[in-house]
């Protein structure tokens, strides 16, 4: 036993740096990033379409969802926005929260993009 933990401070070495963080806050992070897989692997239950993780984080973080899979799929806003025959100006207006957008347009999204209804819908 290290004299930290003898000492009562449990750390838990870090990287090859040498910085050290508390036992407790290393499991608390670890319980986090558990429950943020539990939120993802719902997600793709849910929806039925998986994204990375780095793009799922963006839409957690409250990126609109259209964006991040427009950008997952490789589609240029004018290329989603005609394939789904909404104005460039208008897919531009949902993407950024401006508008809500219509039922029917995010039907065309999700279609386009290849993904149900509820993976585009914030």
């Amino acid at each position: 036993m290290t004299p930290l933990v003898m000492a009562g401070l449990d750390l838990v070495k870090h990287g090859h740096d040498g910085d050290t963080i508390p036992r407790e806050e290393y499991e608390a992070m670890r319980a986090r990033l558990e429950d943020l897989d539990d939120i993802l692997a719902g997600h793709a239950a849910k929806t039925g379409a998986t994204l990375p993780h780095e793009s799922a984080m963006r839409i957690l973080g409250g990126e609109h969802p259209v964006r991040v899979w427009r950008e997952h799929r490789g589609l240029s806003a004018s290329a989603l926005a005609e394939a789904a025959g909404v104005s460039k100006a208008y897919l531009s207006e949902i993407e950024t929260g401006r508008k809500p957008g219509s039922v029917e347009a995010y039907k065309a999204l999700a279609a386009v993009l290849d993904v149900p209804l509820d993976a585009v819908v914030p």
